[in-house]
């Protein structure tokens, strides 16, 4: 039967400038299951290379190394770290514990990576811990530990998935005389209970306490006594790690690795913090900006609407300026009755216009004057603090009655509370107020010039003389096509004149014209805040590699005890993704703080978060994490355990 562990012609050599310094010179060995062994030499000597070797830590340069007749140079990078986690056990001189972990909880490290259930690795631990005289210390950090307690943890540790094989490297080094006969005492004890146990140290009064004492000078073994037979003990353990299976052993090293970036995150407040700042300020403007944008949108588009939704404005000649004679008399009385005839037309409002001056007692001032129908207020949605538009009644019979605007109303009348009843002079014509329209608080602004609306056959008959219109504001009835109706209106002129003296204006087209230029707006605005999400990604990504240089230490502890390279990767990534959401949470928060406060200084927008505003901060800070996170993750699990291990 072969040994458990067998080495043949074992070399290991590093680069050292442009040569090659060779540690272990062609080195073979066996140690059978059950031994208690102890390799000595002086410092340099390639002892620790040797157990980095046994332990799976190390691959060597050239010659074969078997475990229970398995090569271990046929092993992948996975199956080591099984091996590791399901058959060794190490003990190291400055023990490696977690430092923000209790000792139950950095016992349990093995099994969480054998994919052990969380009640059932907990019993465990607590029982090896028992067993090692650390019962009332289970929940101690291990500041609050002696070393030779600390060094028990680690034996405990290295128990508990088994430990077929304990690697002890100088175990009693940085102890006491009285922590080390503990520490050799319960090494004995494991030798007793079938574990196989190799000790490395320079010291020979622990090394005279093994079965077996190998000894190595430059590389090279000087000294190896044959295997004694195995006494009648009990049989070497191999308590395989009783996994959960692939789905708990997911979950189970996915809620460590979460946890751990949580204990990560709270042990580095004021970094995490400023690794969170971009997060935070790139969220919040991401959001800030949707969702702003979209209220800057709709109110553009209210304000659009409320100089006529679904209308159309008829104007002669071919465009704006256009002033040749034969045009200005093109729109006719008789075009605004065939007009109104229309099926799809819900209302059709002549206008015609003259600029002149408005008096009242010793006050004179310019203005324009508007005729038009009783309907044109409706049209432009319109509405009145005092009075009422004009009936039909006065629209027949020339009434000579005037609607103001508010700016007109302020300079005539300064100090009165009712102007309905009072007679002003339009132009040289009398005229009595019959309303005041509502001056329309606009982002467009209001107009400073005064306005006043009379009868648009009291303007043409009494005032201009004239037996045309200026204009024709036309109304679509509502879920009519204002592309359609505006090309029918076209088609109907035209043959009414006989050719096409006149221009329309949609305003559905200014409508998606001011749509079409706020969604551009507002996508350069929100890359301009993606811009700064970028720069907190990278933040969070330099952190990130930072904190694996901080923690390469603890990586290699990991990988030692059985961490897979994916589960390292796993654990890193993790960590960059909770910075960004939990930043992204925070972005959130500070967007709606926005919200509030432009809803204090800006009563007329109506800012709302949709969740598809929400759904895509957190997307995006997910997305960040992964993006900026995956560098330092695969850093991480790139490591060599034993470079990670040496790492002060």
């Amino acid at each position: 039967m072969s040994a458990l562990l067998e080495l043949k012609a074992i070399r290991r050599s590093y680069p050292s400038g442009e040569e090659q310094v060779e540690v272990l010179k062609g080195i073979s060995l066996s140690i059978e299951a059950g031994e208690m062994v102890a390799i000595v030499g002086a410092s340099g000597s390639g002892k620790s290379t040797l157990m980095n070797i046994l332990g799976c830590l190390d691959n060597p340069t050239s010659g074969s190394y078997r475990v229970a007749g398995v090569d271990v140079s046929t092993l992948s990078g996975d199956e080591l770290a099984r091996l590791r986690r399901e058959h060794f056990g190490f003990i190291f001189q400055r023990y490696h514990l977690l430092s923000h972990l209790t000792a139950t909880q950095n016992v349990e490290v093995p099994a969480i990576y054998a994919g052990l259930g969380r009640k059932l690795r907990q019993q465990r631990a607590r029982e090896l811990l028992a067993r090692l005289g650390l019962a009332e210390r289970v929940d101690y950090q291990p500041s609050q530990l002696s070393g030779g307690q600390q060094q028990r943890v680690s034996i405990a540790r290295a128990l508990m998935n088994g430990g077929q094989v304990i690697l002890a490297d100088e175990p009693t080094g940085a102890l006491d005389s009285h922590s080390g006969e503990e520490v050799m005492a319960t090494l004995k004890q494991l030798r007793d209970r079938g574990h196989t146990v190799i000790i490395v140290t320079h010291d020979p009064t622990v090394a005279a306490q093994a079965e077996r004492v190998i000894e190595i000078r430059d590389g090279e073994i000087i000294s190896n006594p044959s295997p004694r037979k195995p006494e009648a003990r009990a049989k070497a353990l191999n308590e395989a790690s009783r996994s959960s299976g692939a789905w708990q052993q997911f979950v189970s090293s996915f809620r460590e690795a979460l946890t751990m970036a949580w204990l990560a995150m709270a042990a580095n407040k004021m970094r995490t913090l400023l690794t969170m700042l971009g997060i935070i300020i790139g969220i919040a403007s991401v959001v800030s900006i949707v969702v702003v944008g979209d209220a800057a949108k709709q109110l553009v588009l209210q304000d659009i609407r409320s100089i006529g939704t679904n209308t159309i404005d008829i104007y002669p000649g071919k465009d704006f300026g256009d002033d040749d004679p034969q045009y200005q008399q093109a729109l006719k009385y008789d075009d605004l009755t065939a007009i109104a005839k229309q099926p799809w037309v819900r209302s059709a409002t002549p206008a015609l216009s003259q600029n002149v001056r408005l008096r009242y007692g010793n006050v004179d001032v310019a203005a324009s004057a508007n005729g038009v129908s009783g309907q044109y207020f409706n049209v432009y949605g319109m509405t009145f603090s005092e009075g009422n538009t004009f009936n039909e009644e006065q629209l027949k019979g020339r009434a000579q009655v005037v609607v103001l605007d508010q700016n007109a109303r302020r300079q005539l009348f300064p100090n009165k509370a009712s102007v309905t009843g009072e007679i002003v002079l339009v132009g040289n014509m009398p005229a009595t107020v019959i309303g005041v329209a509502e001056e329309k608080q606009s982002m467009f602004g209001s107009s400073k010039i005064l306005r006043a609306w009379l009868p648009y056959d009291t303007m043409a008959g009494r005032m201009m003389g004239q037996s045309w219109l200026n204009s024709i504001t036309v109304r679509v009835n509502e879920g009519y096509d204002s592309a359609q109706a505006e090309q029918q209106l076209t088609r109907l002129l035209t043959l009414r004149h006989g050719k096409k003296d006149f221009f329309t204006m949609n305003m559905d087209g200014l409508l998606k014209t001011a749509e079409k230029t706020t969604r551009t707006l507002q996508l350069f605005l929100t890359l301009v805040a993606v811009i700064s999400l970028l720069v907190g990604g990278i933040g969070v990504m330099n952190i990130m590699l930072v904190s694996v240089t901080e923690r390469t230490r603890e990586i290699g502890i990991r990988m030692a005890v059985g961490a897979r390279a994916g589960d390292v990767l796993q654990q890193f990534l993790i960590e960059a993704v909770l910075v960004c959401l939990v930043g992204g949470a925070l972005g959130i928060t500070l967007s709606l703080l926005i919200a509030f406060l432009l809803q204090i200084f800006l009563p007329g927008w109506e800012i709302g978060f949709s969740p598809l505003a929400l759904a895509t901060a957190f997307l995006c800070s997910t997305a960040t994490g992964v993006i900026f996170g995956w560098l330092p993750a695969r850093n991480a699990a790139r490591l060599n355990p034993v470079d990670a291990l040496a790492r002060e």
